[in-house]
């Protein structure tokens, strides 16, 4: 039996595609989608474009978790009968391994003041404390033994570790209390009982500045990444086939707003697993850090992210879709997409660390929500409602793309010999 005309543009737009074929009274807007789906996933830039990016994201957090594994040891050097410096290293190693830190503090003896200088020179020890003035008397060759009046000191062959200098510093200061209540006739722990500084947060949140920080800009790089790489994607697709003439023979067969939608729901799928891997991958590498305890709490944000960046892919991607139909080359896409490129950018820039009011309006604005509403989950500064209301503006504008994109698509992608201005398409009758 002879294909009818109807049945034969179709069949020749789909053509031979790997696995199950669809069935053949599937709607034509899924037969696009899953064209759409295969041709991504068998392109070769896809495939590496999407390893290169695991691979760094891994890297950064191999890193992290290499860099938080090591353990920092420092030797301290003290010149013999300095007691109490001794005492000063005892206490900072007790601290740092109290408070989970890697590494430890250990004691060099030295005989005198010159052989603490040469054991920093030969870098046998890191830095050497004394208690009794390490720059004056003792680096003048005097004695190095306790005093009456303590003179800390931290010298070191160039400038001393700040972590070294925040470590001993404190209980420098503790020696020297605890030496002097005992000439008092009291105690340390007397002295100080009640003094004890407990923290809390108030904000609601479980986890810190730094990590908030972090996710806020790795949202805003996954949504521009994500938006750009798909929305640059589907132009291509859109005006490749216009400029081969192919889409007049999917128009004889297919109704334009379903190769659209399929286009669109394609890419989206696209897109939100491409998204879903990176958050995956970056999730597991967290958990290897010092800041695992942040991963539930980043789930939970991450999960928005992804409710969010599902419902704004949707007008990001209808709206590259009608610029890819405004250009007849490829060469004018570059023309027709540059004001989604820039407003991407825009919105890239202006979340990524954005605070204060500025993030709470950003964070119902669609688009700039897809960011800065999950950025306030994770801070602990939404409120329950505030994710519902953001998205469902964000829905209610990703409809308004939809209709608009549609309407502008279905009259500039029959257009050929010259690039379509957005004006003429949206307003021709």
């Amino acid at each position: 039996m002879p294909v009818s005309e109807r049945e034969r543009p179709l069949a020749a737009t789909t053509g031979p595609r790997p696995g199950p074929a669809a069935p053949a009274d599937s709607p034509a807007w899924l037969i696009v989608m899953q064209r759409e789906i295969v041709a991504r996933v068998m392109n070769k830039a896809f495939l590496l474009g999407l390893g290169v990016t695991v691979l760094l994201i891994a890297g950064i957090a191999g890193f992290f978790a290499w860099q938080g594994g090591q353990a920092d040891s420092y030797a301290v050097a003290v010149v013999a009968g300095d007691e109490p410096a001794a005492d000063a290293v005892g206490l900072a190693d007790e601290d740092l391994r109290e408070n989970g830190g890697e590494g430890e503090l250990t004691v060099l003896e030295v005989a005198d003041a010159e052989a603490a200088r040469a054991a920093l020179a030969d870098e046998s020890a890191d830095v050497w404390l004394s208690s009794a003035g390490g720059g004056s008397a003792a680096a003048d060759g005097g004695a190095a033994g306790a005093a009456p009046e303590f003179d800390w000191n931290l010298a070191g062959w160039g400038e001393p570790s700040q972590k070294l200098t925040l470590l001993l510093a404190p209980v420098a200061e503790q020696v020297t209390l605890a030496e002097r209540a005992e000439a008092s006739g009291t105690s340390l722990t007397a002295l100080s009982r009640g003094g004890e500084l407990d923290t809390r947060r108030l904000d609601g949140s479980g986890v810190g500045a730094g990590v908030v920080e972090f996710a806020s800009y790795a949202m805003a790089f996954l949504f521009f990444i994500g938006a750009l790489g798909s929305g640059q994607m589907i132009a291509s697709s859109v005006v490749e086939e216009k400029q081969s003439r192919l889409v007049e023979i999917i128009a004889s067969a297919v109704p334009l707003r379903h190769v659209l939608a399929g286009k669109v729901l394609g890419n989206s799928v696209i897109a939100l697993a491409q998204n879903l891997v990176f958050a995956s991958v970056g999730l597991i590498g967290l958990a290897l850090t010092d800041y695992k305890g942040a991963v539930p709490a980043m789930t939970a944000s991450l999960t928005w992210f992804v409710v969010f960046f599902t419902v704004g892919f949707v007008a990001v991607a209808s709206l590259y879709a009608m610029s890819g139909a405004l250009a007849s080359r490829t060469e004018d896409l570059q023309g027709t997409t540059a004001p989604l490129t820039m407003v991407l950018m825009a919105i890239y820039l202006t979340t990524f660390g954005a605070e204060g009011t500025l993030e709470r309006v950003l964070s119902f604005v669609p688009l700039t929500s897809i960011v800065s509403m999950p950025t306030r989950v994770l801070a602990g500064d939404a409120a329950w409602w505030e994710p519902v209301v953001s998205v469902v503006l964000l829905a209610a504008f990703a409809v308004v793309a939809v209709l608009v994109s549609e309407k502008a698509y279905r009259r500039a992608l029959l257009q050929t010999g010259g690039r379509v201005s957005w004006r003429h398409a949206l307003g021709r009758a």
